[in-house]
């Protein structure tokens, strides 16, 4: 089992940019595919962005392409969205998520809440116009 704590959220004007952090408990944090997800008052929570293992994939929401990386440092069990140009609309809760069950690739797979078997409990990111 693993343990997530997000960090890193704030208020930020548009333009700006903010890194969120992911801490995971235990050493076995290189098993697992990580992802972000959002969820923007009165929406369902969506994907954002998954890395692999090994950080050999990413994939990212169309939404967010170009603007935000996902990115992981193995050593420090630890996972990062760095995101950049924020815009009003990316205002959310962002969580992180942990699955150690192996799919075949990112995408398809590794895009859907159910997937996921672990959550932190999320970093509020407040973008102002």
């Amino acid at each position: 089992q693993v343990q997530l704590v997000e960090s890193g959220g704030g208020l930020v004007q548009a333009g700006g940019s903010l890194r969120l952090s992911c801490a995971a408990s235990g050493p076995t944090f290189r098993r697992y595919t990580m992802g972000w997800f959002r969820q923007a008052p009165g929406k369902e929570r969506e994907f954002v962005a998954a890395i692999s293992r090994s950080a050999g994939s990413t994939y990212y929401a169309d939404s967010v392409k170009g603007r935000f990386t996902i990115s992981r440092d193995n050593a420090k069990n630890t996972v990062y969205l760095q995101m950049n140009s924020l815009e009003p609309e990316d205002t959310a809760v962002y969580y992180c998520a942990a699955v150690s069950r192996e799919y075949s690739s990112i995408p398809p797979y590794y895009t859907r809440e159910y997937e996921y078997d672990y959550w932190g409990q999320g970093t509020q990111v407040t973008v102002s116009s």
